[in-house]
């Protein structure tokens, strides 16, 4: 049902409705074809603006930065903009604005910011040689206006998030991020293709990373991959921590060997030692026979211990004698086996508490967070949501032999509104039910509850609040105190090691306060 009638379509506002509807069509091809459209357009109307500004304007010369301000503000309020200057010092122009000139909709396709971010930071590069282009604020992701900070020098977008350009073209940042994608996605697919041979049926693993965060993941895969760190995933139930653990062990030198996974809080505490560990026949009643654990299964390759916040003390201490001495005996058995395995253990906890309540070693929290690696959870993730949508479709698809290509724009609004408390897996189970039940191409009812259901039990609710405040606080101690730890932790009462390791945890950048 079309929502507007003729009369309001004024010049501005059949503007906003073409983009809109043209990048809702781009998305249902899939394969990044919006993100290189947004990047096509971008490109040639900055250049237009540009050329058109200085034709008014009768000018030849670089711009400066009070005419690069003016005309940067001046085309986004023609089409529909509310912008103005917040500030302007050397090297950087800030502006705000709390009207998107592509209108409310925008909320649906909040990747229409790098358009913004594409002809700002293009007609910046082709007058001042650099721009990094930051959006700290967005309507499109619920804030109440934007900030747009354009950097003109490389030492002052130094360490800043953002996309980054030079005067010739935009830098090989995104091709990069492509590539290395790539590159995970073969490997990953090389090894699933020699397990499952004969099922046919089954679509190999695929990580979706067209959001900035994701995108950073996979740059700290390629970096942790070739090493023999033990790494520690922290994130939400359903966010993908299996996945990402996959790809570090496809892109690792143990690639040859074999993947181990255990979700150590789906097994008995009885049973827990013997499923890492292994037992010998007679053990225990019904050790009728020696099995060999995951530890040994998995030598020369990598273990994934999921949910390993769950192990047992007993297990923990055990755990903690294979890391150390990389040699283990069996339940019940005398003989020493040496083991050679790469441990990744994943977590939706905050461990640091678990081990300031005892309930968690501090000595093998230490062994296995060398690297701390976090998922963030899918409703920071919306520029992922068209092709996460593709790529589980198409596997529907193949598993149920049906023909849906795509969702409606109403629905796709519905994903991207929702919480998804369960995350990608979530996703999965609601577009599961919708293709069973649509016999067109297209999803055009999506059944989803009118709110995030309620935590589970008190635990839940607990963590979720304490989270939220902590992170609430730790950003306004570092606007308050200039990014200073040591004042931040003096005011906390912690140690400045403990504050760094709270920054960490909610992916805060002191630097970026200072002054």
């Amino acid at each position: 049902m079309n929502d507007f009638s003729f009369s309001d379509l004024t010049p501005v506002f059949f503007l906003q409705r073409f983009v809109l509807e043209f990048m809702h069509a781009s998305e249902q091809q899939g394969k990044g074809h919006s993100e290189e459209l947004i990047e096509y357009i971008a490109r040639t109307a900055g250049q237009f603006f540009e050329e058109t500004y200085r034709s008014e304007h009768g000018l030849t010369e670089l711009l400066d930065e009070d005419q690069y301000a003016r005309l940067i503000i001046g085309l986004k309020n023609k089409i529909g903009g509310d912008f103005s200057l917040l500030s302007k010092e050397k090297d950087c122009v800030r502006v705000v604005n709390n009207c998107c000139p592509f209108g409310e909709g925008v909320s649906s396709s909040p990747e229409l910011c790098r358009m913004t971010s594409s002809v700002f930071g293009g007609i910046a590069a082709r007058n001042f040689g650099y721009a990094k282009v930051e959006i700290s604020k967005s309507i499109a992701r619920k804030d109440e206006g934007c900030e747009v900070s354009v950097y003109l020098n490389p030492e002052k977008g130094l360490h800043r998030p953002g996309l980054e350009y030079s005067r010739q073209k935009n830098t090989e940042e995104k091709g990069a991020a492509d590539v290395l994608h790539s590159q995970i996605e073969e490997s990953m697919q090389k090894i699933w293709r020699l397990k499952h041979k004969k099922q046919a049926k089954k679509q190999p693993p695929v990580i979706v990373a067209k959001s900035s965060v994701m995108q950073d993941v996979l740059r700290a895969i390629e970096k942790i991959a070739p090493t023999m760190a033990a790494v520690l995933i922290n994130g939400e139930t359903g966010v993908g921590k299996e996945l990402v653990a996959k790809a570090i062990h496809a892109m690792s030198d143990r690639n040859d060997y074999a993947f181990m996974a255990i979700n150590c809080g789906a097994i008995p505490e009885t049973l827990i030692e013997s499923a890492l560990f292994g037992h010998e026949k007679g053990a225990f009643t019904g050790a009728i026979d020696i099995h060999q654990g995951f530890f040994e299964r998995a030598d020369g390759g990598t273990l994934f211990l999921d949910e390993v916040d769950t192990l047992s003390p007993a297990a923990q201490v055990r755990l903690l004698r294979v890391i150390q001495e990389g040699e283990l005996e069996r339940v019940g058995g005398k003989r020493t086996l040496e083991i050679d395995v790469r441990i990744i253990s994943a977590t939706n906890r905050d461990l640091n508490t678990l081990v300031e309540e005892g309930v968690f070693r501090k000595d093998l929290y230490y062994r296995i967070n060398v690297v701390n690696l976090l998922i963030p959870p899918l409703f920071q993730r919306p520029e992922d949501f068209p092709y996460l949508v593709q790529s589980i479709l198409q596997r529907l698809n193949k598993k149920y032999n049906k023909q849906v290509e795509t969702v409606s724009r109403e629905v796709m609004q519905q994903i991207r509104s929702y919480r998804w408390p369960g995350n990608v897996r979530e996703l999965e189970n609601v577009l599961e039910r919708a293709v069973l039940f649509t016999a067109d191409a297209e999803i055009t009812v999506l059944e989803l509850p009118d709110s995030a259901p309620l935590a589970k039990d008190w635990g839940d609710i607990r963590e979720s609040v304490l989270f939220s405040a902590e992170r609430a606080f730790l950003l306004g101690s570092l606007q308050g105190y200039q990014g200073d730890v040591k004042k931040i932790a003096e005011s906390m009462g912690l140690t400045s090691r403990a504050v760094y390791g709270k920054l960490k945890k909610h992916r805060l950048d002191p630097r970026q306060y200072r002054h």
